[in-house]
């Protein structure tokens, strides 16, 4: 758009001041005629102050040495009646020789632009008048009218007319828009424009192509299709093979991240069953009486405890990530995923007392996988059932907003510090203290809701949490809404 106001406003500014400079060169063209036909009425006045009814048919002779093949010489006169008003104009002598129909014509035109009107009133003493027009047969005409000094036979107009093709560089008679100079200009400068805009369309459709292979590949897989396939721009083929490199290094990131995340959990899991198993006979060697023993190997134990949710967590992050990274996207129904584990989970927790109700949207689709969405609903719902209190209700409701689909999962809970509702999507960050963890310290080690947020931004989407006015907490989430397949 920047682009297009500059090749509008560039032309506009250049004619504008072009122009002035082409009137400002019309002026003084006219400026150049006047003197000339000043200088040409000069040396004719002393014939003229002379001349009578019998001279007048030689006056012909005379003009024929200022006259050429561009400039056309003619003597008007007003004829002095004394004691009565100066009449009108006529034409006396020409050369060359003139027709009587573009004499009468150029007289029109004089009379209408005021100038024989002025002379006959003043004519001692008046500039020399110019103007331009054009005369019956064709062809533009610069006029310059030289009022000499009144003679006793009258007021004598000497007439120097120039042809346009004396000035061929000036375009005389032409608006400036029409002349060549402009025209071959605006022809380049149009032509500059379609070459430029066409090359910036080419440019927008080669990368909005780019994109599109690039969302192809990021929801369908690396293997159906590569950026350099089909680079259709070779300034692009260098960033479509880079990219290409990164997809595949991203696929083999996401492997070894699975493999070391089971490869960990292995290492950690063994050294710690040696441990439990090695408590046995300790407990058993401790006597009641010694309490701080026992008290010891309690601490033991729960330490080993939430060891093992430590490390089961970091690998539910690390397959996460691996999900993240190698999973295609495609369109999944949120609206069945959402109704299909509510109903599972209203039936797990009849017996806490804790019911789930689900105002949902049907034909809500959004981006990403099965497994994606469906751990970011587990992760919200336990979270919401984990403090909700016994007859308590978590609520889900889905809605649509535009271009977008939003999803909201509350509880009756005691909610969360203003100050750290941000916070509570933190990794290892939780509201609940090692007491009310207790022997499950494993499920609420901080991860479900960092999980969850990092889903939700790799769907192209956001998470927030809120306080609700009558009690609880509020976690609600947007999507782009998906096309249906």
């Amino acid at each position: 758009m920047i682009l297009a106001v500059i090749f509008v406003a560039v032309p506009i500014f250049l004619y504008l001041e072009f122009q002035a400079t082409y009137q400002g060169n019309q002026r003084l063209l006219l400026r150049s005629v006047r003197d000339q036909g000043r200088v040409i009425s000069q040396s004719l006045l002393p014939m003229l102050e002379t001349a009578d009814a019998r001279s007048l048919p030689d006056l012909g002779d005379v003009l024929s040495g200022y006259a050429n093949q561009v400039t056309t010489i003619k003597l008007l006169l007003s004829p002095a009646n004394p004691g009565r008003r100066r009449g009108g104009f006529y034409y006396v002598a020409s050369w060359p020789t003139v027709s009587p129909a573009n004499l009468d014509a150029q007289r029109k035109i004089l009379a209408q632009q005021g100038v024989l009107s002025h002379l006959a009133k003043h004519c001692r003493g008046q500039p020399p008048y110019s103007l331009m027009y054009r005369q019956p047969t064709g062809g533009a005409q610069i006029v310059t009218a030289v009022t000499p000094l009144s003679t006793p036979a009258g007021c004598w107009a000497v007439v120097a007319s120039f042809a346009a093709d004396a000035f061929p560089s000036f375009h005389l008679g032409e608006p400036y828009w029409e002349t060549p100079p402009v025209r071959v200009a605006a022809v380049s400068y149009l032509l500059m424009a379609a070459i430029t805009f066409s090359s910036l369309l080419s440019v927008r459709a080669g990368l909005t192509r780019f994109a599109r292979r690039a969302r192809r590949i990021r929801e369908r897989g690396p293997d159906k299709g590569s950026f350099s396939h089909r680079a259709d721009l070779p300034e692009l083929e260098d960033v479509a093979a880079e990219f290409d490199r990164m997809v595949a290094s991203l696929h083999r990131s996401a492997a070894e991240l699975r493999r070391a995340a089971e490869d960990n959990a292995h290492a950690f899991k063994t050294p710690m069953a040696v441990i439990r198993q090695s408590l046995e006979p300790l407990r058993r060697a401790v006597s009641e009486d010694n309490q701080r023993a026992g008290r010891a190997l309690g601490l033991i134990e729960s330490s080993l405890d939430r060891l093992d949710g430590l490390v089961a967590s970091a690998r539910r992050l690390d397959e996460a990530t691996a999900d993240l990274l190698a999973e295609p996207r495609v369109p999944v129904d949120l609206e069945r995923a959402v109704r299909r584990l509510t109903h599972v989970r209203s039936s797990l927790l009849a017996a806490r007392g804790v019911t789930i109700t689900a105002d949902l949207l049907p034909g809500s689709f959004v981006l990403g996988t099965e497994e994606m969405i469906e751990t970011v609903l587990e992760n919200l719902l336990d979270n919401a059932v984990s403090f909700s209190p016994s007859g308590g209700t978590v609520e889900v409701r889905l809605s649509r907003e535009g271009r977008f689909i939003d999803l909201s999962v509350s509880d009756q809970g005691p909610g969360v510090p203003a100050d750290q509702l941000e916070r509570i999507f933190d990794r290892y960050y939780s509201e609940r203290s090692s007491e009310e963890a207790g022997d499950t310290g494993a499920t609420y080690f901080g991860i479900g809701l960092a999980i969850a947020r990092r889903n939700v931004a790799a769907m192209g989407g956001t998470i927030v949490a809120g306080n609700r006015p009558k009690g609880g907490l509020s976690v609600m989430i947007r999507l782009p809404a998906a096309a249906k397949t």
